[in-house]
């Protein structure tokens, strides 16, 4: 009987520890992995490094100076050589560990193995990245980070740099206009499209940027940022009317340029610039963001006078992508598709947008428009996307490289509430100013009186 009084006594707290870690894993997987995760698997990691790495064919033949050093010390079986492990760095979402590449390896060898080291050292995932020649750093995910999407406290964001959203290796998502200049966003209805639209707008409206929008579904879903916005086309008229005002105001940009450009021969290579990042400060303009929201509303005809128009508009669209990088005019373009039967124009339009962010779609036609020319294997996970995960997507860009991503949640009323508290921050442009969005005036509450009067009595 006291054996069996000193089993319950033990065997409870076990018990109520046991569940305590499930119930952490299952609803707080950041706490689980802080406390019991990242023990493990660096215990996991080190005690079982050699053996894993020539599981995974990783490890090369011994020098012969190393043999006959072995040889001549112990008596031990000389093993083959692993690459060099440096120290171990822990973060709240995993680990980051370098390797020195032994001679003959590279880096696509370590990165072919990640989902066996995955399984060794039971974390999320495993990311490898290249940090120079011979060296690459492993990035352990210890659970799914976009789950439950919390950025990280240094995302490295900066002028025309917005961190908008949470890449799957645990690392921010920044969108880089200068970087970046243009890019194509789809997404299905209730993808999340419109929150990685708020990410973007909120992020600009704090920084000295001018932010233009058109939105043909009658502003529903720019018009509560009109506080920020410096023009605002709701429907195609207002557009055909627009979109000739920022073609007009980019040309006035290169005349400014080429003006700095005819200066004296005997002047310094780094005074002469080919766009209004090389002006001085006084003299550069303000960058023009951009926002097109459902952009096949653009090219949508019903009459010949119609078509006339869109043709007019998709060629004005054409020309600021292919000419605003260098006047400081970007262009961020938003629908659930864009493909060739849009019309006219429309093929050359997305050859313009170098980045791409593909959200859920209803069909693969679609991923393939945003993603079919950066990868095949892009494209697949866009057609993977949940429908109960909003906010998740594909992101890439021409140059081939992609990963997955997802934006954290974001009210419309407190994008909004951004929005009215940088309205200080919009610029003045004269091209603009008959575009500008009238901004509801809201009403100023009485306040509610603390102490309450007595009431009258007889």
């Amino acid at each position: 009987m006291s054996d069996l009084t000193t089993l319950l006594e033990v065997g409870g707290p076990v018990a109520a520890l046991g569940g305590g870690a499930t119930y952490a894993r299952a609803k707080h997987p950041g706490v689980y992995w802080s406390t019991v995760g990242l023990p493990i698997s660096t215990a996991r990691l080190l005690g079982s490094y050699g053996s894993v790495m020539e599981a995974c064919g990783l490890t090369v033949a011994p020098s012969r100076l190393r043999v006959l050093a072995v040889k001549a010390t112990t008596q031990r079986e000389v093993r083959p050589v692993p690459p060099r492990r440096g120290l171990i760095r822990p973060a709240s979402t995993g680990l980051r560990i370098r390797l020195r590449l032994a001679p003959g390896q590279e880096p696509a060898d370590v990165a072919a193995s990640a989902e066996r080291l995955r399984h060794a050292w039971g974390v999320h995932a495993v990311y490898v990245s290249t940090v120079k020649p011979g060296v690459v750093e492993l990035r352990l995910v210890g659970f799914d980070v976009l789950r439950r999407v919390r950025m990280p406290r240094k995302v490295g964001g900066g002028y025309l740099r917005i961190p908008v959203a949470l890449r799957e290796d645990a690392t921010p998502f920044v969108r880089d206009y200068r970087t970046i200049p243009h890019q194509l966003t789809l997404g299905a209805t209730l993808s999340g499209k419109s929150m990685y639209l708020r990410h973007l707008i909120t992020g600009l409206a704090r920084q000295p940027v001018a932010l233009v929008g058109i939105d043909c579904k009658r502003g529903v879903e720019l018009a509560p940022f009109a506080a920020r916005l410096s023009a605002l086309a709701t429907d195609p008229e207002q557009a055909a009317e627009l979109l000739p005002a920022l073609v007009q105001e980019m040309e006035d940009r290169y005349d400014l340029i080429k003006v700095r450009q005819g200066i004296a021969p005997s002047a310094p290579e780094e005074e002469i610039t080919s766009d209004i990042w090389g002006l001085p400060d006084h003299e550069r303009p303000t960058p023009i963001v951009l926002f097109v929201d459902e952009v096949a509303e653009l090219f949508l005809v019903a009459t010949k006078k119609d078509e006339e128009r869109r043709d007019e508009m998709v060629t004005q669209l054409i020309r600021l992508a292919q000419l605003g990088r260098a006047a400081g005019i970007y262009l961020e373009v938003c629908g659930q598709r864009f493909g060739s039967e849009l019309g006219k124009g429309a093929t050359m339009l997305r050859a313009q947008l170098t980045g791409r962010v593909c959200h859920r779609v209803n069909d693969e036609a679609s991923a393939k428009m945003a993603l079919g020319d950066i990868a095949p294997e892009a494209v697949t996970a866009a057609c993977g996307i949940a429908p109960e995960r909003p906010g998740l997507a594909v992101a890439g860009d021409t140059s081939g490289g992609w990963s997955r991503i997802r934006t954290p949640y974001l009210s419309l009323g407190d994008a909004a509430e951004i929005c009215r508290a940088s309205a200080h921050l919009v610029p003045e442009l004269a091209a603009l100013k008959p575009f500008r969005p009238e901004v509801p005036v809201w009403p100023i509450e009485a306040p509610v009186p603390l102490v309450q009067p007595r009431p009258v009595t007889d």
